[in-house]
């Protein structure tokens, strides 16, 4: 279904190329602050570094790949749209369905790190609460209008990339490379084969550097000139985020004991404090601006996740109440709302459901990379499969050094899920029943989607 057939929901073209790189930057953002530094724990600093690489390259040969599907069909269903077009419904559904988990999943683990960060601030907060709270206002924000929304996630954005600044800037001076290396292949100072598990079991912990910059993709409807605008929001979003990703580590790394910041939340404070002591006034700054990072990520995401809720009602996917556009802010209400219920209902499951001994919480975060990597796997091979069945489909940009770039993207993408299922079977066979149980919703709604693509072929 196109986008713009007459009587269809229609979003409204807002958004500037420099916006669409705040929502792009501003959606990873909170992955430079926390998370990464787990991977330290099983391969060290070196060892890490090299998974990151690797991660990194795979993450930007597929953003210049997944670019020329963005420019050729820009839909708000992203790669729900680019599968469907190349392997019809049963196609659209996988994508759309890992997309769809991906984008829900992630923010109640984030709004859970904005509960908690706060409530070390103010002990008698409840992080649930402030969690729910944080729900309530940017699912606001977000049903005020695309301009609204967009705008805050560039402000915040710019915030948080100012704040990484800072802190390496402050780190530097105390930077020793020796901190950086010593017993950086998983605890040994020399490379041997006994680090190579180590740097595969931090695949998850790199990807999370980069997890759901491809959520500029469900933005396409609502850019003024998509076919201009994305290829250069995208690019210039992965290559800021590489360049951030590395700094961080480095700097982080060197600062002191990095095997101190390998289990912790706050990698960030911790190393700062290493160079500049615990009374510092630009600890302070970096602890209260830090909070910038995981609300930018929490408020892009909420964006994407509306947006693919949306698409995928308006072709019958999930019930049509769901494609609903505000006749006054032409944002999809009734997709933010429903994606936040299943958020707040996750974080107060957090200590009720737990799944391998981890609480709810590390288990949606799991579940949400499980739903990334098999989008990135299926938009590939969309890539793939369209450039033979429709040579001749408009492509205002097209991938470069095709066909290296895609395949390195889809390769680096299987050993990526290879490597999650081996360390996470649970988690795995839980993500894949998710899948068989909508697969079988599927199945039984193909008459609503069928109601629904009839007038179009009468319109044709």
């Amino acid at each position: 279904m196109n986008a713009n057939t007459a009587g269809a929901p229609a979003l409204k073209q807002a958004l500037s190329t420099f916006q669409l790189w705040g929502i792009g930057v501003g959606l990873v953002i909170s992955g430079e602050y926390f998370g990464w530094s787990y991977g330290w724990a099983s391969a060290g600093t070196l060892g890490f570094a090299v998974t990151a690489i690797f991660i990194a390259a795979m993450y930007t040969t597929f953003i210049f790949s997944f670019t020329e599907l963005t420019t050729s069909i820009p839909h708000a269903g992203g790669p729900f749209a680019y599968s469907k077009r190349a392997f019809g419904p049963v196609g659209g559904y996988i994508a759309g369905a890992a997309t769809l988990i991906e984008f829900v999943f992630a923010p109640p683990a984030i709004a859970l790190a904005i509960g908690a960060y706060l409530n070390v601030q103010f002990p008698a907060l409840d992080p649930k609460l402030v969690a729910v709270g944080a729900y309530l206002v940017f699912m606001t924000m977000n049903m005020l209008g695309v301009q609204v929304a967009a705008t805050l996630e560039l402000m915040l954005a710019l915030l948080a990339i100012f704040e990484l600044l800072v802190f390496m800037g402050v780190v530097a001076p105390g930077f020793s490379l020796d901190n950086f290396t010593k017993g950086g292949w998983a605890g040994q100072d020399s490379f041997s084969m006994a680090a190579v598990p180590g740097m595969f079991a931090a695949i998850p912990f790199a990807i999370w550097f980069f997890l759901a910059i491809e959520g500029v993709a469900m933005a396409a409807e609502e850019a003024k000139d998509p076919r201009r605008s994305i290829p250069i929001a995208y690019v210039s979003g992965i290559l800021t985020l590489v360049a951030l990703a590395l700094g961080v580590m480095l700097f982080a790394g060197g600062a002191g004991d990095w095997t101190k910041l390998s289990n912790i939340n706050d990698p960030l404070p911790q190393a700062m404090k290493m160079i500049v002591g615990g009374s510092s006034g630009w600890l302070h700054m970096l602890v209260w601006l830090g909070l910038f990072g995981l609300i930018a990520s929490f408020h892009g995401i909420i964006f994407g996740y509306s947006r693919q809720i949306f698409a995928l009602a308006r072709e019958g996917y999930l019930p049509h109440y769901f494609a609903k556009i505000h006749p006054r802010f032409k944002t999809p209400q009734r997709a933010v709302l429903a994606g936040g219920v299943v958020g707040i209902a996750a974080i107060y499951s957090d200590e009720l459901i737990k799944i391998g001994g981890q609480t709810l919480t590390a288990n949606i975060v799991t579940m949400s990379v499980f739903g990334a990597i098999t989008m990135y796997i299926v938009s590939m091979l969309a890539l793939f499969k369209l450039r033979r069945s429709e040579p001749d489909m408009v492509r205002p940009f097209s991938a470069p050094m095709y066909p290296f770039f895609p395949l390195f993207a889809l390769l680096g993408a299987l050993v990526c899920l290879g490597t999650m299922v081996y360390y996470n079977l649970v988690m795995a066979l839980v993500f894949a029943g998710l899948l068989l149980a909508g697969y079988v919703v599927f199945l039984m709604t193909s008459g609503r989607r069928a109601a629904l693509a009839a007038p179009q072929v009468e319109n044709a």
